[in-house]
């Protein structure tokens, strides 16, 4: 007992490295999250007295013109809505369309699926570049078109990857029975496979719902229309532009210039477009987690 104690206890060595490697991960996470804490504090302070600079920890003229600013403009209260429409379709007819081929995928008697297998792992790592995707995209009629959020991204390989892993799992003996009582393939997949995945299909419906929100190249690339570009778009627009003039052109009446600043107003956009996302995310982690490890475990 006395031998089984000692070897239980932690050397001095160790304890040095714990506490070494505990002040290392504080300083990661420190790293990682005061820039958005920066960015906060910044944008709850008045915009002319934050040009003084000096502000750290906590507003020093704490204000909430900066978001009256940002929601006074209408455009981004419609991008916030092309964002949340694209986010919710998306995700939802990636699951679907994803979750069908992969099914067809995870069929051993699939004629010639080890070619296709071949075929999409290639197109993980190489493409036709952005022009000629670019001109796909125009003479599908997508350009300027809200489907240019949805049909491009119907498919991922990487997902289907995943989706395939998962489904191999499942007992053949469920298919054999839903076969025996007149089921066809189709009425298999939504009656009996797609109740029995809810967990790779929320670790999928993250990972792509994630992916649409915080997309704004697609916004960038082939849309021009105000009224269909993202919320990501936007911000990217607003920090891109050298003053932000058209937006306080826009300010509530009570809002002037003497304390709203193009900078302030940048802060402020860049925690509206975020917070959802981010508050979000904490509680979803574990799906990503739990996505990443179906499949590499077998019995």
């Amino acid at each position: 007992m006395f031998k089984l104690f000692k070897l239980n206890r932690r050397t001095k060595s160790e304890y040095i490295f714990d506490n070494l490697n505990l002040l290392f991960m504080l300083i990661i996470c420190f790293i990682t999250i005061y820039p958005i804490w920066y960015v906060l504090v910044n944008s709850l302070n008045d915009g002319v007295d934050a040009m003084q600079g000096g502000i750290y920890w906590w507003p020093r003229e704490f204000t909430l013109e900066n978001y009256e600013a940002v929601f006074a403009n209408p455009g981004i209260l419609t991008s916030f809505g092309v964002t949340l429409a694209k986010t919710v379709v998306g995700t939802l007819t990636h699951v679907l369309f994803t979750a069908m081929v992969a099914y067809a995928f995870s069929r051993r008697d699939l004629y010639g699926r080890k070619y296709y297998m071949i075929f999409g792992i290639i197109t993980m790592f190489f493409s036709g570049g952005l022009i000629p995707y670019f001109l796909l995209i125009r003479d599908l009629g997508l350009f300027d078109n809200f489907l240019v959020y949805i049909i491009p991204t119907l498919f991922n390989f990487f997902h289907l990857i995943i989706f395939v892993s998962f489904f191999r799992e499942l007992p053949t003996s469920l298919e054999e029975a839903a076969k025996i009582d007149g089921a066809s393939d189709f009425m298999i997949f939504v009656k009996v496979v797609l109740p029995l995945s809810m967990p790779v299909i929320a670790t999928i419906a993250l990972f792509q719902g994630v992916y649409q929100w915080n997309d704004y190249f697609a916004g960038v690339i082939f849309v021009n229309n105000p009224e269909l570009q993202p919320i990501q778009t936007y911000l990217y627009k607003v920090v891109a532009e050298s003053s932000s003039n058209q937006m306080m052109m826009n300010a509530p009446g009570g809002i002037t210039t003497k304390t709203v600043t193009s900078q302030s107003i940048k802060l402020a956009t860049m925690v509206v477009t975020t917070l959802p996302i981010m508050l979000v995310y904490p509680f979803l982690q574990k799906y990503f987690v739990k996505g990443m490890l179906i499949g590499s475990v077998k019995g």
